[in-house]
Parts: C-alpha cells; structure tokens; sequence
C-alpha cells in the first residue's frame, strides 16, 4: 500500500484587517496616485505627479513589488511664484491748467460765438478768401493774432482770455502755423466749431510753394 499522500496541505497566516501591514497597504493605496513602479531600471521614472527635491523619496515594499512613495503634501508655493507682478501704472503727462477767470469758460465763450457779431474783425470781407503766410505773421498786435491750424487762418484775439492753457501758451501759435502745436495738447477737439466765428480765410499755399522752390 502506498503510503505516500498528496493530500498534505501547507497553511499560512492571513494578517487581519487591522493588522500592520494591511493599514500599510491602505495607506499605500490612498496615494496611489503618487506612486510609481520601480522596474530595476537607473532611469528616472516619467510617472511621479509631483517632484520636490527637497524631500528625499521613501522606499516601501511588499511582496516582491517595490514601490518609490513621493510626499508631496508638505509642497508649498513660495512667494516668488504665487505673487503676482504687477507693472507700476504709467501716469499720463497732464497739462496744467489755468483756473477761468469769471465770465471766461468754455459756455461763456459758446454764449459769444453766438451773439457777437464779427469775432474776426473781418470788417465785411470774406472768410473764404486766400492769405498768404507773409500776411499772417504780421498779425500779432492785440486786436489781430492769427495763427493756421490746417490750412484755414483764424484770428484768435477773441479766444485768448478763454483758452484753458492760459494766454501764454496760446501765445506761442500766433503769427504761425500752429497746427503742430495743437494736435500735441488738443488733437481731440473740434477748432472747426471752437473757432467758427474767428475764421479769417484760407492760407494760399501755393505760394508758400513758390517760395520753397
């Protein structure tokens, strides 16, 4: 009779729930999403979520499965990055101002406009006719200053206590083409209707042409 069995039966003991090594596992599963397999190889692995090389990482094992833990709750953003640059903010350049006297405002002037009979002195002549640049240098008395802005003349005595710049800065346009001047502090505003009732005539550039050639 043959003695030998192959019913022989080898047991193990099965660690219980709560034991060391399956709070282990639990723990190892919950980061599961920062753990990489190491597979023997010197290459640095593509699969870590987050590197910090200020902690070392942990090795753990179970079984024959080795894993390489990265902690990277203890992460913190530092100044540099969380903060954000903000540019200084760049002031526009204002031009200063001169306070209006009583009766020199913009509406004191558009009440004038419109109830002053001849603003440019023109003495029944037209307000069409060409002038040409000769003439309105010589325009630079009290009563009679003439400038150009675009090509038309305008005599701006009338406007001079109403500029908001203040008479000296509307000084530097008289007897010349001031339309470089204007587009600098004023090229939004409409001298068309502003200086209506100062229009003079229109510069006669042919011969300023003439006298170029």
């Amino acid at each position: 009779m043959d003695t030998t069995r192959d019913d022989e039966f080898t047991f193990s003991k099965v660690a219980g729930p709560d034991s060391e090594v399956a709070l282990e596992a639990k723990e190892l599963a919950s980061n599961v999403g920062s753990i990489t397999l190491d597979d023997g190889l010197d290459q640095p692995s593509n699969g870590l979520i987050w590197k910090d090389k200020s902690l070392p990482p942990k090795e753990e094992k179970i079984g024959s499965l080795s894993f390489t833990v990265i902690d990277s709750s203890s992460k913190k953003p530092s100044n540099e990055s969380s903060e954000t640059f903000k540019s200084p903010a760049r002031k526009p350049v204002t031009r200063t101002k001169v306070p209006f006297e009583k009766g020199y405002s913009q509406m004191d002037w558009m009440k004038l406009t419109r109830t002053h009979p001849d603003l440019a002195r023109l003495k029944g002549e037209s307000n069409k006719r060409l002038i040409p640049m000769d003439e309105v240098k010589k325009h630079r008395s009290r009563d009679s200053m003439w400038t150009v802005l675009k090509g038309r003349v305008y005599n701006i005595s009338p406007y001079m206590n109403f500029h908001p710049g203040g008479v000296d800065m509307l000084m530097k346009a008289v007897g010349r083409d001031g339309t470089l001047l204007f587009n600098k502090y004023h090229a939004w505003v409409n001298f068309d209707i502003l200086l209506e009732k100062c229009l003079v005539g229109v510069l006669d550039e042919t011969k300023m042409k003439k006298q170029e050639a």
